[in-house]
């Protein structure tokens, strides 16, 4: 437990980030489940859509450092080999 107003108000701030941080990788955890789904079924259209979407969602994130630079590159370089795939 926090002994002092300093560690309670970063228990606060830890608390308030750490809801925010989960609910932005929900969020593009969503946008990924949207491209897989489109995959799944076999519509190169949707899938390009929602890739399209998703890109700049995981951007986004990398620059917030809720996600690694590595990582989000690793989801475009293969959600996007599997849609040209498709083909």
């Amino acid at each position: 437990m926090a002994n002092n107003r300093q560690a309670r108000k970063r228990s606060r701030q830890a608390e308030s980030r750490r809801a925010r941080n989960a609910s932005q990788r929900s969020m593009y955890r969503t946008y990924l489940k949207r491209v897989n789904t489109a995959l799944a079924a076999g519509d190169k259209e949707a899938a390009a859509a929602a890739f399209e979407s998703a890109v700049p969602v995981l951007d986004k994130l990398v620059g917030r450092g809720i996600l690694h630079r590595n990582k989000a590159a690793r989801h475009k370089s293969r959600l996007h080999a599997q849609i040209q795939a498709l083909g």
